[in-house]
Formats: structure tokens, sequence, C-alpha cells
């Protein structure tokens, strides 16, 4: 399969008598070759639109897959909500996307933030934790590694770390922040290390939203248990909303 997404509205009636061109999340997502990943972005705004169906909502990436944020503005009109699918702050949200807004003068968007960090992620992560470590009785239940994506911007770092805090308050347990590049510890090295300090079962939460590269490496980071990515979970798509909401408020 090509791994494109099909630039067409997901869900298209307006809600409350309010023109449907106010109505338009354009959720943007990294983008990835895996066709497995792109599938997971599908599904994810998929399930956005049926949490909302009087939005539109439609998808672009900023890369490696299309359409591209540029081909989605091209297709729209009016005023625009752009959610990024993203979990932390980073170029794709400090360039390439304003980037791509200036260069559409035809819509009036509102940009959202990043999706992380924010306890409804945690909530998502904890429920990926409880699937996995269900799946290998006996094997879970001590510290677990985040795994993420990873950057070497601190503020980056610091967001991860945040979500590591929430997490761990959510299950009660040691969340170790790591990332797959940048600066800082991997997750093979924080694995590692808690082995070494006498921590014999460990977890690895893969801090990503789908398959691809990342979620690949995270995998051969030696955890006893390993955790889906966080995909279309409908704590995830909820937030989504949230991002949303909160900036179309703005209007």
């Amino acid at each position: 399969m090509s791994g494109t997404v099909a630039a067409v509205p997901i869900g298209r009636a307006p809600a409350r008598g309010l023109p449907a061109n106010r109505l338009q999340l354009l959720a943007v997502a990294h983008g990835t070759r895996d066709e497995r990943g792109m599938a997971v972005m599908r599904e994810l705004v998929g399930r956005v639109a049926g949490l909302r169906p009087e939005v539109d909502v439609r998808l672009a990436c900023v890369g490696l897959a299309a359409p591209s944020v540029t081909d989605a503005l091209g297709r729209l009109r009016g005023d625009v909500v752009v959610v990024p699918l993203l979990l932390g702050t980073g170029y794709h949200l400090r360039h390439d996307i304003p980037r791509a807004l200036e260069q559409a003068p035809w819509v009036r968007a509102r940009l959202a933030p990043a999706l992380g960090p924010d306890p409804l992620l945690a909530h998502a992560l904890a429920g990926r934790l409880a699937e996995a470590e269900a799946r290998r009785p006996g094997a879970g239940g001590g510290p677990v590694v985040l795994a993420a994506a990873g950057s070497a911007e601190p503020a980056a770092q610091a967001a991860v770390a945040g979500t590591a805090d929430l997490l761990s308050a959510r299950i009660g347990r040691p969340v170790v922040p790591a990332g797959l590049a940048g600066s800082g510890p991997t997750p093979a090295r924080a694995v590692a290390e808690l082995r070494a300090a006498g921590h014999e079962r460990v977890s690895v939460a893969r801090y990503l939203l789908g398959p691809g590269h990342f979620a690949r490496a995270a995998a051969g980071a030696g955890g006893c248990v390993l955790t889906e990515p966080l995909g279309a979970h409908e704590a995830v798509a909820r937030l989504v909303l949230r991002r949303y909401d909160e900036a179309a408020a703005t209007a």
C-alpha cells in the first residue's frame, strides 16, 4: 500500500446552526512511511469525528505521507482549528506548521498546542500498560521506562518528564523518562540502570502515537513488558477535541 491518506472530510454536518466552515478541525500528524502507522492515525481521526460528528475533521501530515499540510489547507476555506497530533512542542510545531499556515491566507487558522503533557495522556498510557502487563502475568508491577521519541531541546525533555510524573502519580510506581533520539538516557540505558539498581521487572511504555521507526526502536529496549503505542485510545481522541475546543474559544 502507498501509505497515503485521502484528503477528504471525515465528518461534514454543521451543528447548532453554525456555518460549517467554522467547525473545521485539521489534525496534523508527523507522518510515516509505515502504512500501519498511518492506519492508526486515520483510526484516531475517525474516532475524533465519531465523538463530534458535527465537526468537519480532516487529517494532514508534516512529512513522509500525504496529504501534506499545504495540500490539506488548499482544500479548506474560512475558519480552521489546527490540532497537532504531536506529543510535544518541537520544530514541526514551532516552524513547519506555522509556515504552512502563513502560506494559506484564505483560511483563518488557530493553532492549538501539542497534546502533551496532559492527564488524559497519562490515562491512556496507564491503560496501555495494564493491557500489556495482563498479557504477561508476573512480568510487570515494577518501575516503568517511558520511551519517547526524544529531543535535544530542554523544553521537550521537560514535557516528557512531566508526563512521566503524571503517569507515576496515576499508577503509583516509579516512571523514568527516556528518549530514543536527542540527548538524555535512551530507553535501553534506562532499563539497564534500573536492573543494575536491583529491579528485575521493568516495563517499557511507548510514549508514541503509532507504529513506525521509533516504535520499533523502543521494542529493543529490553523491558519485561512492552506496551502498544497510544494509538486511537479514546482518551487521546478526547484530548484532541479538548485542544480543538480551547483553540476555538479564542475566536
